[in-house]
């Protein structure tokens, strides 16, 4: 790692941690994505209402709410501007829920999928756990590259204590041991 990178992350993650409200400006955001090595969790985009009253099935995107034609637009749109502003990306991972599975999709060419980001909404008795296995996945410090996460509001939230709009995304600077910082939010349309 080059010392203008460590000085870069340094005052981005002093920054956060003076003030967690604060947030970084975005041209400051997309240089700190552009040298890798960050943590994109990323809202799904804008979905249609909920088909019916069906049980929910993760196997079964008919029974979910899905994007609609502004969040498959939208995730088209922010893979754009990934690639517009070069930044590298190494992994992407998606919730099994189908609208983060698609947003994946259409911004990045694909995911794997990672429970753990499932969606927490309604869950409550899920979050100590699932906040365990998200903090230890987004706390990995990572030589290059970044890591993208394409999740939901209520598990962005449990884990940063900020919620996304849809398309939103929360960038993080790993820390190692469980320990992130908080660099900011990106409008990315």
């Amino acid at each position: 790692m080059n010392v203008l990178k460590i000085l870069s992350l340094t005052a981005l993650v002093l920054a956060a941690a003076a003030a967690p409200s604060a947030a970084a400006g975005e041209d400051d955001l997309w240089n700190l994505l552009n040298d890798g090595g960050q943590v994109v969790l990323l809202r799904h985009g804008p979905t249609d209402p909920m088909p019916g009253r069906k049980a929910i099935s993760l196997q079964d995107c008919s029974t979910q709410r899905n994007l609609s034609d502004e969040g498959r637009d939208q995730a088209r749109r922010i893979g754009e501007a990934f690639r517009l502003h070069r930044i590298p990306v190494d992994q992407v991972l998606a919730s099994p829920w189908c609208r983060c599975v698609e947003t994946a999709g259409l911004a990045f060419g694909g995911a794997d999928i990672e429970p753990a980001l499932g969606n927490l909404y309604g869950r409550a008795s899920e979050r100590p756990q699932r906040v365990r296995e998200l903090k230890a996945l987004v706390s990995e410090v990572r030589e290059s590259g970044n890591l993208v996460l394409v999740s939901h509001s209520a598990t962005i939230l449990a884990l940063t204590g900020i919620a996304p709009a849809p398309g939103e995304a929360v960038v993080i600077t790993p820390l190692g041991d469980g320990r992130f910082a908080v660099a900011g939010r990106l409008e990315l349309l």
